[in-house]
């Protein structure tokens, strides 16, 4: 978009303005218009679902009332004697009898349609009387074994419906009834089978989209359906059936995705038959006209975006050309070192560009005048007086003062470059602004840590100032202690009239800071001359001397003592200095590390994590963190020395263990419990004494006693192997090659031939 022409963008915004509301609304109108067409299909297509139901109950239910008018019409009594075939053939009056009841039953068929045949069986004959087959033997006649598993749930005294397939291949839905022992005394049932076809005519809709449809029974059982492949089979295992069923919503409807293609499914479960009767419609027939709609609403839409099109093309020149008139003249007028960029985006780096210029001519200047004032109060520290003193410094009075952070290293280490710069900045504007305008404040980074703060004012406010000046320092020192993170200690050089002391004044200042190693770190200190300043170094020899012997004793406590004996001579001395103090605790470190190495003790091994102990003691600012480090040094150094002697016992112990009992199983948790240590520690201090792993040391301990015996002794290889502690031959064999590069067989071979050679030289010798 940088790049693009401002007409062009205002092109595209007011295109995106008018386009993507309308197209919302009509993808949104589209999908509203598509989703009731659908929800007003699927109730229509349940109600006619309803309605093929009802029609289907209807037939189904007046067939079954001609079977119960058939069955109370006392017909079946004139056979009810001829309990076989041969009686009911006997003479012409009883075949007479069976014929009225063949004829009934051929009624029964006309007076319903789709009727394919209908059977009487006389309970316990040996005969049934059938539409298709005539008068004919139970063995010439399909099983009738399946009537008596479809009549155990029967319920009062209708019959029930059974589908199923004739021998004939004919699909039927069965209608049973036996004959009702109220009525008659005849016993015997008869079967009306109603072909699959005729209920399909009745559930078959007429609506366009037909996709199928399902009658099915309670459990599942697919009745009828337009695919006769499926008849009789699990309805469940179809698509969707099997969430109907088990829903128990006795009628609906439902969306469902199939194979990629969209069906509503309506569903009835019939209350007189407990019959699931289901249809499936494709959306993508029913909805041609909804979508046509849809298409036509698309079509339209786009015909009006593309208009209006057109018509933001002309808003857009119109209203970018004031602004491409002003670009325009902005480039005639001068480089700006913008390229390649539309109006707005180059109206914006144009104006940022002269805004950065300004700021940076600015800047430059105040640096320029902030980097001259720094080197001429650098210069004066030095003892250059510039010529532009009287600017800098208008006043006769003149004091320093340095900020210096405490424990610098440690702040060094938590900062880096970019924050201790950004440190530094603040903090000398800071200390500048601190100050009363009555006294004249500039301060200047010296390194390391510390900031010099030159103080001008005149003679006759020097008393009225002191209280001002202690009152600025104070809150140099908490604004600095909370921009840094640390606290800082500020030395207070004494007062001179003349500005060529400044460089005496700034010593004063330092050796002043010095002071916080007794007095303590984060206070401000002023100068005073001290009487006592020749006196000699004092240094406790009776002290190092102790600590020597305390140290070979690994007496700690002793120690640290002593340490706090020579803190206490030092506070109660009248004056000491820091040098001295130094030079006390660094003897000391000197003469302890010359000890340890006159005793073969690695110091390298135990100062490894303390880097430069001499530079470190060097960077400590106060009494407390010198007996604090001395304290953490010599304890090193006796846990040290009292972990090297328990590891030398310790690794004797585990020598002679495993010498003792290199023949048997050993179980090193075992072992290492007994010894008191843990395995793990059990394992370094086996490395570190024998150079091998436990497995290793035991290996080669067995090897060396194995070659032993076999040049001394006639003892098989199985015999050496349980004798040197191995449970087999193979590992033997394969431990005693990792060891000697050889096998045991090739290893006394070897040896006996040398030896042999050996024996025969010095006979031939004597």
């Amino acid at each position: 978009m940088k790049r693009f022409p401002m007409m062009l963008q205002l092109t595209l915004i007011l295109f995106c303005v008018m386009a993507i509301p309308m197209a919302i609304v009509t993808w949104y109108s589209s999908a509203r218009i598509v989703q009731h067409s659908e929800s007003a299909i699927a109730e229509s297509s349940l109600a006619g679902l309803n309605a093929n139901r009802r029609l289907n109950e209807n037939a189904l239910g007046n067939m079954a009332q001609d079977v119960v008018r058939l069955a109370t019409s006392k017909v079946f009594d004139r056979i009810r004697d001829f309990e076989t075939y041969a009686e009911a053939n006997a003479d012409y009056g009883n075949i007479s009898s069976t014929l009225v009841v063949l004829s009934e039953l051929q009624n029964l068929n006309h007076r319903v349609d789709g009727v394919y045949s209908s059977s009487f069986y006389l309970a316990d004959s040996d005969y049934v009387i059938s539409t298709d087959k005539g008068i004919t033997r139970l063995n010439r006649y399909d099983p009738l074994d399946w009537m008596e598993k479809a009549l155990e749930g029967r319920r009062g005294i209708s019959g029930v419906w059974v589908p199923r397939k004739l021998a004939s291949g004919v699909n039927v839905v069965s209608y049973v009834m036996p004959l009702n022992r109220l009525s008659t005394t005849t016993r015997g049932t008869i079967v009306v089978n109603l072909q699959e076809s005729r209920i399909s005519d009745y559930l078959r809709s007429n609506e366009p989209g037909k996709h199928g449809y399902f009658l099915l029974e309670a459990d599942g059982t697919i009745i009828s359906h337009s695919d006769k492949n499926l008849l009789l089979t699990d309805g469940r295992e179809q698509p969707f059936i099997g969430d109907i069923l088990d829903a128990g919503s006795k009628e609906g409807y439902a969306f469902r995705e199939v194979n990629g293609e969209r069906l509503i499914y309506t569903w009835s479960k019939s209350e007189l038959l407990g019959w699931w009767n289901v249809n499936l419609y494709s959306t993508d027939e029913l909805l041609t006209k909804a979508r046509n709609l849809q298409h036509g609403l698309i079509g339209l839409t786009i015909v009006i975006i593309f208009a209006g099109a057109g018509l933001t093309v002309l808003l857009a020149t119109w209203l970018s050309k004031p602004v491409r008139q002003l670009v325009r003249a902005l480039r005639a007028r001068g480089h700006l070192g913008v390229s390649n960029k539309n109006e707005l985006l180059f109206l914006d780096a144009a104006f940022k560009r002269m805004q950065e210029e300004e700021e940076e001519l600015y800047k430059l200047l105040k640096e320029r005048e902030q980097d001259t004032r720094s080197l001429a109060i650098h210069n004066l520290l030095r003892g250059d007086v510039p010529k532009q003193i009287g600017e800098l410094f208008p006043a006769s009075c003149f004091r320093v003062a340095v900020v210096s952070i405490d424990r610098y290293r440690r702040y060094v280490s938590h900062a880096n470059t970019e924050t201790r710069n950004y440190h530094r900045y603040v903090l000398t504007s800071q200390c500048d602004g601190l100050f009363p305008d009555t006294v004249g404040a500039r301060c200047v980074y010296q390194g390391e840590g510390c900031f010099v703060i030159v103080l001008n004012y005149g003679d006759d406010e020097a008393e009225a100032m002191t209280a001002a000046i202690d009152e600025a320092l104070a809150a140099i020192r908490d604004a600095a202690a909370e921009l840094l993170g640390h606290t800082v200690t500020i030395g207070v050089s004494s007062q001179a009239e003349d500005c060529v002391r400044l460089s005496d004044l700034a010593v004063e200042a330092m050796e002043v800071i010095k002071h916080r190693m007794i007095a303590g770190s984060g206070g401000i200190y002023y100068w005073g001359q001290q009487a006592d300043r020749g006196k000699k170094y004092m240094y406790p020899t009776n002290s190092e001397r102790r600590i020597v012997n305390f140290l070979d004793k690994g007496d700690l406590s002793s120690i640290e003592g002593e340490l706090a004996s020579i803190r206490g001579e030092i506070e109660s001395a009248e004056y000491i200095s820091y040098d001295n103090i130094l030079f006390i605790y660094n003897q000391l470190v000197g003469v302890t590390i010359k000890h340890l190495r006159e005793n073969n003790i690695s110091t390298s091994r135990i100062f490894a994590g303390r880097g430069n102990v001499y530079s470190a003691i060097a960077s400590i600012d106060t009494l407390d963190e010198l007996e604090d480090y001395l304290r953490g040094f010599f304890r090193d150094i006796v846990q040290y020395l009292a972990r090297s002697s328990g590891e030398a016992n310790y690794g004797d112990r585990i020598i002679q263990y495993l010498e003792a009992h290199f023949r048997e199983e050993i179980v090193y948790e075992d072992m290492a419990k007994e010894i008191g240590i843990s395995y793990s520690y059990m394992r370094k201090i086996a490395y570190e004494v024998t150079g091998k792993s436990l497995i290793d040391y035991v290996n080669a301990l067995r090897i060396e006693n194995a070659k032993q015996l076999l040049l001394e002794t006639n003892l098989s290889m199985t015999q050496i192997a349980a004798e040197v502690g191995y449970s087999n031959v193979q590992s033997f064999n394969r431990f005693f090659r990792k060891f000697e590069g050889m096998p045991p067989s090739g290893f006394k071979a070897l040896r006996g031939a040398s030896a042999m050679s050996a024996t025969d030289g010095l006979e031939e010798h004597l």
